[in-house]
């Protein structure tokens, strides 16, 4: 039996899946930031408690607002993935590639950044930006196991 070819983009972004994409990002975003620890996590906590403070709905909003580009940059680890025959589950396979992953996934925020008008919320970024390459390559793992929970 063949594998249906599709894309991210119509697995997860359809009306039906995208609130439940939606709240599972927002809720391994609140996870990661939990999970950090040392003086850096410390600076990325506070940071996250500063704009959740500013706008509570802050974080829900932009992951709503940026998951399209997320699930675009992502799309091409999905090609790649069905193309090789999906031999590992889609969390290994990108495990296996968390540094592109990573700076994939940072394009869209860094674009994003640049075009708040927020300074609070630009100055926070700018600040934690320099960790923003090691905490989302940490984050890859949970990403990974997120995707395969809402693709199955």
């Amino acid at each position: 039996m063949g594998v249906l070819v599709t894309t991210l983009k119509e697995l997860l972004l359809n009306s039906e899946s995208r609130p439940r994409v939606i709240s599972d990002a927002v809720a391994l975003v609140e996870s990661e930031v939990q999970a950090k620890g040392g003086v850096s996590g410390m600076a990325i906590k506070a940071g996250y408690a500063a704009v959740n403070k500013l706008k509570p709905t802050l974080i829900q909003e932009a992951v709503d607002s940026l998951i399209d580009q997320f699930i675009e940059k992502l799309e091409p680890f999905f090609s790649d993935w069905k193309e090789k025959g999906q031999a590992q589950n889609f969390d290994s396979f990108l495990n296996a590639q968390k540094n592109a992953v990573a700076n994939a996934l940072l394009e869209v925020t860094d674009e994003r950044a640049n075009q708040t008008q927020s300074g609070v919320i630009k100055k926070t970024y700018e600040r934690l930006r320099p960790l923003g390459e090691k905490n989302v390559e940490a984050a890859v793992p949970g990403l990974g196991q997120t995707l395969n929970k809402l693709l199955n």
